[in-house]
């Protein structure tokens, strides 16, 4: 069986997703080796996969910003070119360095990376004769540009025609030398050092370069991109979250079937300041017939639990397996992994993102008419109460939610992953 190699920048939302890739290519006899931070070594293990540590210069957790104060203030593009150039573009040469050690030292045939892991960008560029196969794990929306689709980051859905695809061009060039003009040159200068050839077209699209995108999610919630450079395999969503995972709260049996519950969440990292999404879809649905389910990720006081409305429920973590079955509408900030959570159950959503790919996400849920996305972080309560009693009212959004859930029971999983990598299979 080929060695495969998965490359993950170290935080949870990244590895989670990568963690089931690895157990289901364990079971399927693969060799895995798990490259990515130290604090997640039990969890690899525990996958039946090897571990491999980042460098120590390199590994970082989900708390990183509190060790950069000057991080502080920084709101929407300054935000976001300083987690660039922090937490991905500092750890490329180091990645790549320690990949091209391990492909050496454990006979890898296919490296699997995700689109933020740029260590492995560098590799695309190299002759196909002197690397392994590159296959991408599209654990964020299809990162590429193309004539109908407008850069990532943007949240903006697709639009054809000349003016729309003149739109994308445009902000295409935009990006490339006004908003993020350091880190295409930084990405750029990386590549040509290392192999001689500089990074051709935009640094976000550097995913297209790779033999194989393998997206884990299904055609319903990705736009179409004809011709594009790489072929993109569908393989939906993978992780599982049940009772196994985290136990039923002591209130589950006193939540009501006839009553509408409506899950609510700012995922495991972003969740510090609950005034975000947590607070206001609190307020907003108070006076409503439906039990809130809150997920709160480890975090609030008992303060704040003891002057919460008498139709909240909270826990720190939910095994989403069993609470989405009997749920109505999920209110999220937008992680890719936990509106799949909803999807896999055909429960609509309200997405409110705005930054990192969650502006992408929330673009997504409305494009496929699973929901509503609201284009910000800090929703009012008037808008998100909005939101959810039109997705609870009108019944073509749980419609929709239910053609991509049964997209993703139909979709082949980590089967069609490992055996696109079989031995025989074109490179």
């Amino acid at each position: 069986m080929p060695g495969v190699l998965i490359c993950s920048s170290p935080a949870e939302g990244h590895v989670t997703p990568l963690l089931a890739v690895a157990r289901g290519l364990v079971g399927a006899g693969h060799r895995v080796t798990l490259l990515t931070g130290r604090r997640f070594a039990d969890r690899v293990r525990a996958a039946g996969a090897d571990f491999a540590p980042l460098p120590q210069a390199v590994d970082f957790d989900d708390t990183w910003a509190d060790s950069h104060p000057e991080r502080a203030g920084k709101r929407g593009l300054a935000a976001m070119r300083f987690d660039l150039d922090h937490m991905f573009f500092r750890a490329a040469e180091p990645q790549y360095e320690t990949v091209t050690a391990l492909i050496d030292a454990h006979g890898i045939d296919v490296v699997l990376a995700e689109p933020l892991f740029l260590g492995a960008a560098p590799l695309a560029l190299l002759p196909r004769d002197r690397r392994p196969r590159l296959m991408l794990a599209g654990i964020v929306p299809l990162p590429l540009t193309g004539p109908e689709v407008a850069p990532f980051g943007l949240g903006l859905p697709p639009r054809g025609g000349p003016l729309g695809r003149l739109r994308n061009r445009v902000l295409t060039t935009l990006v490339r030398r006004v908003v993020f003009p350091a880190q295409q040159r930084d990405l750029s200068e990386l590549c040509r050092r290392i192999t001689g050839r500089p990074l051709p077209g935009l640094f976000l699209d550097w995913p297209a370069l790779a033999d194989d995108l393998v997206q884990l999610t299904v055609p319903a919630f990705e736009y179409p991109r004809p011709g594009a450079a790489a072929p993109v395999h569908f393989i939906g969503p993978l992780a599982r979250s049940s009772t196994g995972d985290h136990p039923l709260p002591d209130w589950w049996s006193t939540l009501d079937r006839e009553r509408p519950v409506v899950l609510v969440t700012q995922g495991t990292a972003a969740n510090t300041d609950f005034d975000e999404l947590i607070n206001p879809a609190v307020a907003a649905l108070a006076g409503e017939d439906v039990t809130v389910v809150v997920a709160t990720g480890g975090r609030g006081t008992p303060a704040w639990r003891a002057g919460l409305p008498g139709n909240v429920r909270t826990a720190s973590f939910l095994p989403y397996d069993e609470l989405l079955p009997r749920t109505a509408l999920m209110i999220t900030n937008g992680g890719y992994g936990g509106v799949h959570f909803a999807l896999r159950h055909g429960v609509p959503l309200v997405v409110a993102g705005a930054t990192e790919d969650k502006a992408e996400v929330a673009a997504r849920v409305s494009w496929s008419g699973a929901g509503i996305g609201l284009r910000t972080n800090r929703p009012s309560a008037r808008t998100l109460g909005a939101a959810a009693r039109r997705v609870l009212a009108e019944p073509g959004y749980r419609r929709r939610a239910g053609v991509l859930a049964e997209q993703i029971a139909a979709a082949d999983g980590v089967a069609a992953l490992a055996a696109l990598i079989e031995p025989g299979d074109p490179a």
